[in-house]
């Protein structure tokens, strides 16, 4: 069948949003009027008209930097996207979502109990889950809202679309991360209609969690969560990052405080004993707080960039450079 010219320019146009400006199905659907499931039959389309073309470089590069990422850091899988210095942060993280997605899409099964955590890569994964199979699982958040935040980048909005978009069953949680008492936290976690919510977490399956720069960057200070007080003193115990708004040091050991007491979260040793724990985390500052996520064992599969994956990796060697000295 011969393609004409007007076919050819909308399966450009709509390749061109998708692939080079990192815009959703959905946000294209938008754009363009047209319906979101027709936006993945076109793009399906552009590939088998060679309007797409997709190339694969095998031997250096993206194969070798995921192979060394497993092989250092003992992971059971590790995803590399390309680095892109001309992407903005929304465009690096939508490139690792858009990954993760398709990881998600290949792992989760019937039956899991799917956790998932919150944060702007963890939000960008809505919209990434066109025409997935369709699977009787079960979507929980791991933690409580994150305050003062938009809406798209919430806990509970993230679990509800995804779970929609796999057909499963979706829980929601109805706390804060953070709250100012520990006898808040501890009504709201015996509380009867919490006691679902941990009972999942005890069955789970699968994890997908973002992952929290140092402190003194972290996202938790826009959302408003922390004053001085808890930054200094999570400082004063080293803190090197975070999941789920619960901190561990380099070496991946877990920072008890009495911020502890306030945050309503699952407690991340329950992550060692999933199927899958995904973290989605880009950039190079966030290196040493993926490296101290792994060797605490609160993760074992990484989606990441190529930037991010080379400071891990020197990070690494200057760390066995220094021993051996």
């Amino acid at each position: 069948m011969t393609i004409h010219d007007e076919d050819r320019r909308l399966l450009a146009q709509i390749a061109r949003m998708y692939y080079l400006d990192d815009m959703t199905q959905s946000e294209i659907s938008k754009a363009l009027g047209i319906y979101r499931t027709s936006i993945s039959r076109l793009l399906k389309r552009a590939r088998e008209e060679g309007v797409v073309q997709i190339k694969i470089t095998e031997g250096e590069g993206k194969y070798e930097i995921e192979e060394r990422l497993e092989s250092v850091f003992q992971l059971k899988r590790a995803i590399v996207v390309p680095s892109n210095t001309e992407l903005s942060e929304s465009g690096r993280k939508k490139a690792v979502a858009r990954a993760g997605a398709e990881l998600m899409k290949s792992v989760i099964t019937d039956d899991d109990v799917v956790g998932l955590a919150w944060g702007t890569t963890m939000g960008s994964l809505i919209g990434e889950f066109t025409d997935c199979e369709q699977r009787s699982a079960h979507f929980v958040p791991l933690v409580g809202g994150p305050g003062p935040m938009e809406t798209k980048y919430h806990v509970n909005a993230i679990v509800y679309s995804i779970a929609n978009d796999f057909g499963g069953e979706a829980y929601l949680i109805d706390a804060a991360a953070v709250v100012e008492r520990k006898e808040t936290r501890d009504e709201i976690v015996q509380a009867h209609y919490f006691r679902k919510i941990s009972d999942l977490w005890d069955r789970l399956t699968v994890a997908v969690v973002g992952i929290g720069a140092p402190i003194s960057n972290s996202n938790m200070i826009w959302t408003g969560f922390y004053g001085d007080k808890e930054i200094a003193d999570l400082n004063r115990h080293n803190a090197i990052g975070d999941i789920c708004s619960r901190f561990y040091d380099l070496e991946g050991k877990l920072i008890e405080s009495e911020l502890t007491d306030r945050t309503i979260a699952i407690p991340l040793e329950r992550l060692r004993n999933t199927r899958y724990t995904i973290a989605l985390a880009e950039s190079a500052e966030k290196a040493p707080s993926i490296i101290g996520a792994i060797k605490g064992k609160y993760i074992n599969t990484l989606v990441t960039n190529e930037e991010t994956a080379v400071e891990m990796l020197g990070l690494e060697a200057q760390k066995k450079s220094h021993a051996m000295n």
